[in-house]
């Protein structure tokens, strides 16, 4: 565990905002904090069956095989954590045109904040 890059879908214990607990769950990195301090940090997003309810901000993934999940799922935009690499377990990696889905959903949602207007 503990080594990935951005746009790999990592298997970790992800934390939750409505109660003290972590689930194993998979996510995509988004960011990878390469300073020279410890631990190293990644930018996480929720990754989840597409069986749950949707959200505003769900990116489906179409090519699975390529992220190691067996059924089909999505890039949770609005669900973003930081966690320590070493706590994450490379399980696939993110297509290309899967990687333009979520660019457009992070983007989005940072406009609507009012952080990003481009």
């Amino acid at each position: 565990m503990g080594s990935c890059e951005v746009w790999d879908v990592v298997r970790l214990p992800f934390p939750y905002t409505n109660r003290p607990v972590h689930q194993y769950r998979p996510a995509l990195v988004l960011a990878i904090n390469n300073g020279t301090g410890s631990p190293r940090l990644l930018w996480v997003l929720m990754v989840t069956s597409a069986e749950n309810r949707g959200r505003p901000g769900d990116v489906e993934i179409a090519d699975l095989a390529g992220v190691g999940l067996p059924v089909a799922s999505v890039v949770r935009s609005a669900k973003i954590a930081t966690v320590e690499m070493d706590m994450a377990e490379r399980i696939g990696r993110l297509a290309m045109p899967d990687r333009r889905r979520v660019i457009d959903a992070v983007r989005d949602r940072l406009s609507v904040a009012g952080i990003c207007n481009y």
